[in-house]
């Protein structure tokens, strides 16, 4: 039998939920069995995504591929049918990355860890599952689905005010999924021929007035899960109250959903009404880059204020897909991946710092680098990497959005300008906040009041190994970014296309990448 002609993405997507059904099994009584069989099946289904991608996947091809599609529920048309092209096969890896070195991460857990496990092992499945199935009505059930583990583990594993940031969390994006749910039917419905097929919808001709509503419906849906200012406050309560596990996969992969949405439906289906909502997408994404910064500033717990970098950092997202060229949306991509990366370690080295000081306040820190040489280290590194520092891929990312948007043709130059003065003054505050957070945990006094209670040990094995796997492909991207761009830039030149088709103006010219190529007349949109 040729293994490779095996329908891989089903079998990733179901294998770690079915080995999930299998842990209430293993007798296990203090949780150290069950720890090493979540992170064997997460390894092994990590194997076979990565074998998938080698042995399947054309780099050159800027469709859908690992196409597979069997009917479901003839009844209503629905239909298990998955699929990955650039847009999604960087974040199905990205997930199978993130979640093992999280499952590695939960070792610390001892609360119901069979439990605890079982839920990793499904958001898995569920998580890969968003990003690869390609009908419409599908998208909303697995996008539910994935929701409840996340519910779960807040609510159960969080700190004091675990079940207020839980319940907000769930209503927050449950409330969302609604325009989701409302806007997959009315696309599905629309026309002579009723399918949720996504690469049908995408070819019906919706008209403009009808696109500007169900854009506007899918932005408030995806802009919370990504998140945009004002529909973020979620976010800052939920890694309030998350443990170092569920901080991975929050800033990690679930942000991710939000952006990945917004390029393959909202600028992928509705191209119209993205050319008129762009200038909206890149004035939001100044505003979260700045405000989540400013805000970031006067947080006194650890992880709100990482928290609010998130927000800060995934800004660059919206205005690269808004930038109508191939280096801004290309940009977009890469600030997804590289901010999965550098999220989830700066949230992992706030778990191991909680775990030895027993406290989140930057006012009872201090002094610590003293006494933990590798924590000092992995955490001036893993903020390096996030006030993009040259060499790391936060810097490749956000410079390929700063310029993709500067020679973007279709904004004017006043526009782009105050634009790029804008993201300029994000930039420079983002190592303020960063640099002073250092200072706080790592310099200064030593609050013997403290140590004295919870004696300073330093990082681990494992945890420094989690770190490391984190920093390689972040270093690594930061020196040699075609290892991923290469991954989706046939996809992302696709989308380009089609987005300034969608434009009169830029309809009959080439998305310009280079300085000398800056366009000086004004546009069609944004001027």
């Amino acid at each position: 039998m040729d293994i490779t002609n095996l329908p891989w993405l089903t079998i990733i997507i179901l294998f770690p939920i079915v080995a999930a059904l299998f842990i209430p099994l293993i007798p296990d009584k203090d949780g150290k069995t069950v720890r090493w069989y979540a992170l064997i099946v997460g390894l092994i289904n990590f194997v076979f995504l990565i074998y998938a991608f080698y042995t399947n996947y054309d780099l050159s091809n800027p469709d859908l591929q690992l196409v597979e599609s069997y009917t479901w529920l003839p009844q209503i048309d629905l239909k298990w049918s998955v699929g990955v092209d650039g847009l999604s096969m960087p974040l199905v890896i990205l997930t199978g990355f993130i979640t093992t070195l999280a499952t590695m991460a939960a070792w610390p857990v001892t609360l119901k860890p069979k439990l605890f496990y079982f839920l990793m092992l499904a958001m898995y499945g569920g998580q890969i599952a968003v990003f690869a199935v390609q009908d419409m009505l599908l998208f909303f059930l697995v996008w539910e689905l994935e929701l409840v583990p996340v519910y779960l583990i807040l609510s159960i594993w969080g700190g004091k005010r675990r079940l207020y940031a839980a319940t907000k969390f769930i209503l927050y994006t449950a409330g969302g999924s609604l325009f989701i749910l409302i806007g997959a039917l009315t696309m599905a419905f629309y026309g002579d021929t009723a399918t949720f097929d996504m690469s049908a919808i995408a070819a019906k001709n919706f008209p403009v007035n009808l696109q500007l509503l169900l854009y506007a419906g899918f932005l408030i849906a995806y802009g919370v899960k990504l998140p945009i200012f004002p529909l973020h406050t979620w976010l800052p309560d939920a890694h309030g109250e998350a443990t170092a596990p569920a901080h991975m996969l929050l800033a990690g992969i679930l942000l991710k959903m939000g952006g990945y949405a917004l390029f393959r439906m909202n600028a992928g289906m509705l191209p119209d009404a993205h050319a008129i909502f762009a200038p909206v997408l890149v004035i939001l994404g100044v505003v979260n880059i700045i405000y989540a910064a400013l805000t970031s500033f006067a947080q006194r717990n650890l992880k709100r204020k990482i928290a609010y970098s998130s927000i800060s950092h995934m800004g660059f997202v919206l205005i690269g897909l808004a930038s109508f060229t191939d280096l801004g949306t290309s940009g977009a991509m890469l600030q997804m991946i590289s901010h999965g990366l550098i999220g989830a370690s700066l949230f992992f080295m706030v778990g191991c710092t909680y775990d030895r000081t027993h406290t989140l306040m930057l006012d009872e820190m201090g002094g610590i680098g003293q006494k933990m040489k590798k924590v000092f280290a992995m955490w001036t590194v893993c903020s390096f990497a996030s006030l993009a520092l040259p060499g790391m891929s936060g810097f490749v990312a956000e410079l390929m959005v700063f310029v993709g948007f500067a020679t973007s043709d279709a904004y004017n130059l006043i526009f782009r300008s105050i634009i790029i003065v804008l993201m300029g003054v994000g930039v420079i505050l983002t190592p303020i906040y960063l640099l002073s957070m250092l200072r706080e945990i790592l310099y200064g006094q030593e609050n013997t009041e403290l140590t004295k209670k919870h004696p300073l040990i330093d990082a681990e094995p494992r945890e420094v190994f989690i770190i490391a796997c984190l920093l390689i492909p972040i270093i690594g991207v930061g020196l040699y970014p075609k290892l991923v761009t290469q991954i989706y830039d046939a996809s992302t030149e696709k989308l380009t296309a089609l987005l300034r088709n969608s434009v009169p103006s830029l309809a009959n010219t080439t998305s310009p990448s280079k300085w000398k190529e800056i366009a000086f007349t004004a546009p069609e949109i944004g001027g």
